[in-house]
């Protein structure tokens, strides 16, 4: 059982924020917020002190859509790559992800949900809280770097086999909406409490406001391999700026959307409806060269992944990169970035009561950063999983 004291911090709880306050975490969960230069009377003697002076407690970064880190993906389908994930995500601040297939033969996506269904997670690394299955019920003609020639249709049968395989860890499904043409495949995930997730898809305003009647609930990396705003047509970005049931993940590396869009969006979605994620592939934490995503050569270079006709293939952002252009825009507080990075995927997700915000009884999935989101210390579930150096 470890326990844990940091002091002399500013604390970011659910409704406030504490000066001068402290934070104390016992056996994986936070077990008491002191306020006000409180402390508590007595602490057992192995415990670890940390002064967190000009620094900021906040809550651990969720990465809904992640493929991949450190030389691993998902799709390996070994114990071994989700241990690499989960150990070198907490250098960026990640304490919880979901793990991200791609679409790929049925066979490879069998072993890779069975995989995952199988790992035990382990103390001091980032909690794999569930599966994204992103594909292959999408759009070919906006496939990005999903391999084309495992795009299947809208399948309830095939679905309910993966997710008998993956032991309901299944979270999010990413399709393409204008493939299920009477709503039946989105209704059916819709009940049985999947968030559904536009992407990869060709849909328009109208498509858009069908699916999210059936059920759909988010968009997948906005204005990436989707319809944009035209004037005749607002598409699914447009979707995502006028219907308030949908969030949005977005991959804030000024890449995928440019600095002026990402202001844009913010504007017009604000923190309480944007999911940040990475999308990040295998090459994250490495250095450039030739990789591999969904058995597709990838070309990695300081700052993008593409595949040889140059699309982009995932990225290689970390989240505290992702939070920090973010906290740089106009009207962009620290509460709104947790918002963002760590609230929304939660309450997305259903994990809001045991994680997401700076509450007694909650997962000690903790953060020490500075004003500038600079990572001093990760907490996941009570462990110290990174300090800086």
């Amino acid at each position: 059982m470890t326990t844990i004291y940091i002091k002399n911090t500013t604390i970011f709880t659910e409704k406030n924020i504490i000066k001068e306050g402290g934070l104390l975490i016992n056996d994986k969960q936070i077990q008491k917020v002191y306020r006000n230069s409180e402390a508590p009377d007595h602490v057992p003697s192995d415990t670890e002190v940390i002064d967190g002076t000009n620094w900021n407690v906040i809550p651990g970064f969720i990465d809904g859509h992640i493929h991949g880190a450190d030389g691993a993906d998902v799709m390996d389908a070994t114990e071994d790559a989700l241990d690499k994930m989960a150990d070198v995500l907490p250098q960026e601040g990640t304490t919880s992800f979901l793990a991200t297939t791609i679409t790929q033969a049925p066979e490879n996506l069998d072993k890779a949900l069975e995989n995952v269904s199988n790992y035990s997670n382990k103390p001091g690394k980032a909690e794999i809280i569930g599966i994204h299955l992103e594909g292959p019920f999408i759009e070919k003609n906006k496939a990005g770097a999903q391999p084309l020639e495992y795009i299947i249709e809208p399948d309830i049968h095939q679905f309910k086999k993966w997710q008998e395989l993956s032991n309901h860890m299944i979270k999010t499904i990413t399709l393409a909406p204008e493939h299920d043409h009477n709503g039946e495949f989105i209704k059916y995930l819709y009940e049985m409490g999947i968030n559904v997730s536009a992407g990869h898809t060709e849909a328009d305003f109208s498509g858009m406001k069908k699916a999210v009647s059936y059920g759909v609930r988010q968009v997948t990396h906005i204005c990436n391999a989707m319809t944009g705003i035209h004037h005749r047509d607002i598409g699914v970005v447009g979707a995502a700026f006028q219907l308030e049931q949908l969030r949005a993940e977005l991959i804030a590396d000024g890449i995928h959307v440019s600095p002026e869009m990402l202001q844009l969006i913010y504007n017009n979605m604000g923190s309480e409806r944007l999911i940040l994620i990475t999308d990040a592939m295998r090459a994250k934490c490495l250095q450039a060269g030739n990789y591999e995503l969904g058995g597709q050569p990838v070309i990695v270079t300081e700052d993008r992944a593409v595949l040889t006709n140059g699309t982009l293939a995932g990225s290689i952002l970390k989240m505290n990169q992702g939070a920090q252009i973010m906290l740089n825009l106009k009207d962009v507080s620290i509460s709104n970035i947790i918002e963002m990075t760590s609230v929304n995927p939660a309450k997305q997700l259903g994990v809001y009561d045991r994680k997401a915000s700076i509450a007694e009884g909650k997962d000690a999935d903790v953060l020490l950063v500075d004003d500038e989101l600079n990572l001093k210390y990760t907490i996941c579930r009570g462990v110290i999983a990174y300090k800086e150096e």
